[in-house]
């Protein structure tokens, strides 16, 4: 059963212009050398795609995939496909569409900084902080949201919902429709 939509978030204009205005502080920052964007597969690929054409610097992009163990070990991930390019030397920057318990964001954060980037920081789309295990150092976002279980623009429930222009919460009442 697909579940219903409760309300807009976020609609298309209003992400489009937050997005410009990070993409002016991320290309303020970063002024006079090039910046490697890098965004976890597959929700990541919608935000790092507006967020690139809204840097006024040059970019790089790279993509990783992870697989989590969430029925086992919650926060335990692993790469299962790593970047193609090394970053040692690199300014990079983890685009992210949603920082939550921070666990996930802290593994990457982990295991990128071990690779030797000039510098590393997070950009988000969604900050859902009220739901933070551990804290993590995120330098831009976008939004910050409560918990609720949010899709569209590249956040799914069960791969739907990832093509809407907005962000979307999903009804509670959904017995499926729980955590992110």
């Amino acid at each position: 059963m697909t579940p219903s939509i409760e309300r807009i978030l976020y609609t298309e204009d209003q992400i489009r212009a937050r997005i410009a205005e990070v993409g002016r502080e991320i290309s303020h920052r970063f002024r006079g050398r090039p910046l490697k964007l890098v965004t976890v597969l597959k929700g990541g690929v919608f935000f790092l795609t507006a967020l690139a054409q809204a840097i006024e610097i040059p970019v790089k992009v790279d993509f990783l995939a992870i697989s989590s163990f969430a029925g086992h070990n919650p926060g335990l991930v692993r790469i299962s496909k790593d970047l193609d390019d090394p970053i040692e030397g690199e300014d990079l920057l983890l685009v992210e569409d949603i920082v939550d318990t921070g666990l996930t964001s802290r593994y990457l954060l982990r295991t990128l900084a071990a690779r030797g980037p000039n510098s590393l920081a997070i950009c988000t789309l969604l900050d859902r902080t009220s739901r933070r295990l551990v804290q993590v150092p995120v330098e831009f976002r976008c939004f910050e949201i409560d918990d609720a279980f949010v899709v569209g623009f590249g956040l799914d429930y069960k791969q739907l919902f990832r093509n809407r222009t907005d962000l979307v919460v999903i009804r509670r009442d959904n017995s499926e429709a729980r955590g992110q």
